[in-house]
């Protein structure tokens, strides 16, 4: 093999290998109900800010029983140019968030929320707290 294909080839390699990740993305559809919304209100328990996606837990009151709710977040690079960090949601803030709930019955699980403070504040400082609608225009909440 000359050098000019051996390095075509090792191009045409590393340019798959970099668009795997893209193409491994997975759609949550799966996993939780685009056409309904849950909205809670709680106490976080814990903040796990890692990849591939960050986790919020939190007990939410649910008919006078305490129940433990996981949100599933963006991934962290993407939290992390919007403001948060590690130690934006420590435990014992009490937090609101509405959001597709899961699948799975008896399930506590929520992804794609919009979470605010328990008055409805932003939990970035200027962060927003209004939905974008297919249409683009925001709702505010």
């Amino acid at each position: 093999m000359n050098v000019q294909r051996w390095i075509a080839a090792t191009l045409v390699a590393g340019g798959l290998m970099a668009a795997m990740p893209a193409v491994a993305h997975h759609s949550n559809a799966v996993f939780y109900d685009s056409t309904k919304k849950v909205e809670i209100q709680g106490t976080v328990t814990k903040f796990v800010f890692r990849n591939p996606h960050a986790f919020l837990y939190l007990d939410a009151e649910d008919a006078g029983q305490k129940t433990e709710w996981q949100i599933e977040l963006g991934a962290p690079v993407g939290l992390t140019r919007t403001g948060w960090t590690p130690d934006t949601l420590k435990p014992g803030t009490v937090i609101r968030a509405a959001g597709q709930p899961a699948k799975e019955p008896g399930a506590r699980g929520m992804c794609c929320a919009r979470i605010t403070r328990a008055d409805g504040s932003p939990i970035v400082a200027g962060g927003r707290v209004t939905e974008e609608p297919a249409g683009g225009q925001p709702t505010p909440r």
